[in-house]
């Protein structure tokens, strides 16, 4: 079995962070979201390659990652984009992989900006039980939320019906960026082009393969992150962090009050600050400031400010 990390996003909506960095790097905890991935990846023997699918323009960064990481599995497949109007979107990516890597066994696919609170071998147990593709639902608890997403109907664990992102949900249930096709299935990414679909959207994909035959979904209960907005990144510190603090062992803290969900970096300077819910990346300098709900990058400088719901860029000086 072969599995997919897709990690060929630009992340334009939290830019400056991810001007320059994968949003997959983005810290949570003592390692990375992407980490998370990759060591379920690596502890199930099932899966004997893990195929990152990435742009020209990260490709140096993952193949660093790669390099330097404990993981043995991973191997760089570089899409050719540089910029977000030249994606294939993610049907269009899987396909370009699945030829140029020769893939033809069983496939797992994975967001690699997804943050998931279940061991992705469950999922490829489900899989294998079930015999037939299969995606990950999960119920966002909001019909304005649901709107970003496409949408699952279920008959037990049988997907019935599809409504992609639409604009009047009919539930609540989403099909989130993990999915897993039998071999058999492989060959359709590049055939399919259903009339009046986003062929950029997966959704449409499993919609149409649906209709030709079984589609089953795996559902949770316990917590899933998109970190495709600031908010949504801060999300996920919180509910890692579940209300407390993280602070590296060699950043420097004085004389400050931290709040709930602060996470604080290497080598990172804080000192007469207060606070919440607020990440603050390596090497930045914190001094006489306030800060809530707010993303502080590598190297910035925050002084004498009170600042709330902001993106502070690497190299910064806000004072």
């Amino acid at each position: 079995m072969k599995a997919v990390v897709l990690a060929g996003g630009y992340a334009t909506r939290m830019w400056p962070i991810t001007k320059d960095r994968p949003k997959m790097f983005l810290p949570v905890g003592d390692g990375t979201v992407i980490d998370v991935i990759f060591e379920d990846l690596e502890s199930d023997a099932r899966i004997d390659e893990v195929f990152v699918s990435t742009n020209e323009r990260f490709s140096g960064a993952f193949k660093s990652f790669i390099d330097e990481s404990p993981y043995e599995k991973p191997t760089l497949s570089v899409e050719e984009t540089v910029a977000e109007d030249e994606k294939f979107g993610v049907v269009g990516a899987l396909a370009q992989l699945i030829d140029r890597e020769g893939v033809d066994d069983d496939l797992v696919v994975i967001a690699g900006d997804n943050l998931l609170s279940f061991d992705v071998g469950e999922f490829v147990d489900f899989f294998e039980d079930a015999g037939t593709p299969c995606l990950v639902a999960y119920d966002v608890g909001s019909r304005e939320r649901a709107k970003s997403y496409g949408l699952v109907q279920l008959d037990g664990d049988r997907v019935t019906d599809f409504q992609e992102k639409p604009d009047d949900p009919r539930s609540t249930l989403v099909s989130i960026a993990c999915y897993a096709f039998p071999s058999d299935t492989l060959a359709e990414f590049g055939r399919c082009r259903p009339a009046g679909t986003n062929p950029a959207e997966p959704g449409w994909f499993l919609q149409w393969l649906q209709t030709r035959g079984t589609v089953n979904a795996f559902t949770f209960d316990a917590a899933w992150f998109d970190l495709g907005t600031p908010e949504s990144y801060l999300d996920a510190v919180s509910w890692y962090l579940d209300d407390g603090t993280f602070v590296h062992d060699d950043a420097v803290v004085d004389d400050t009050d931290l709040g709930a969900n602060v996470h604080i970096m290497s080598g990172a300077e804080v000192t007469g600050a207060e606070l919440d819910r607020t990440v603050v990346f390596g090497d930045a300098t914190i001094r006489d400031a306030d800060l809530a709900e707010t993303i502080v990058d590598e190297h910035a400088r925050v002084e004498g400010v009170d600042l709330s719901e902001s993106l502070v860029g690497a190299y910064s000086h806000i004072e």
